[in-house]
């Protein structure tokens, strides 16, 4: 049985939450989670406010959000979901909460767990176009 690395699947969570409450505030604010659409049909702008100092930026196929914690960077999956990452995304993230995730604020560090976890069949690649994008195998959201 493969060991599990409580680390990276709380920087990975924490990365999900962050992710789930940002897109939240988008459905307040815009009355979708997905707001690609939206940028793309002109109805809003690339870049601005959701509430307060809570900005976004969109980019290709994904959103950067500064949350007042942290800033949290994600691309939309199939049918937008949410719950894709890959090691850039999460080495992003942990470099946002330094105190918290030190060790990964090393990329190479980051990397080979993320491919252990990879290998030992606990992620999965997101099937679609994001098929870059890896999630907990089993786990649909």
């Amino acid at each position: 049985m493969s060991e599990r690395n409580l680390d990276l699947e709380q920087l990975i969570f924490d990365f999900l939450a962050k992710v789930e409450k940002a897109t939240a505030l988008l459905e307040e604010k815009f009355g979708t989670r997905c707001i690609l659409g939206l940028w793309r049909t002109s109805k809003i702008e690339r870049c601005g406010t959701i509430v307060g100092d809570i900005t976004y930026e969109l980019h290709g196929v994904g959103c950067a959000i500064c949350l007042p914690e942290a800033c949290v960077d994600f691309d939309y999956g199939t049918d937008g979901r949410i719950d894709g990452f890959d090691v850039w995304r999460l080495y992003l993230f942990a470099c946002e909460l330094p105190q918290q995730y030190k060790k990964y604020t090393d990329k190479n560090v980051l990397k080979a767990d993320f491919q252990y976890y990879i290998a030992a069949g606990f992620l999965e690649k997101m099937s679609g176009p994001t098929d870059y994008l890896y999630i907990f195998k089993g786990r649909d959201i």
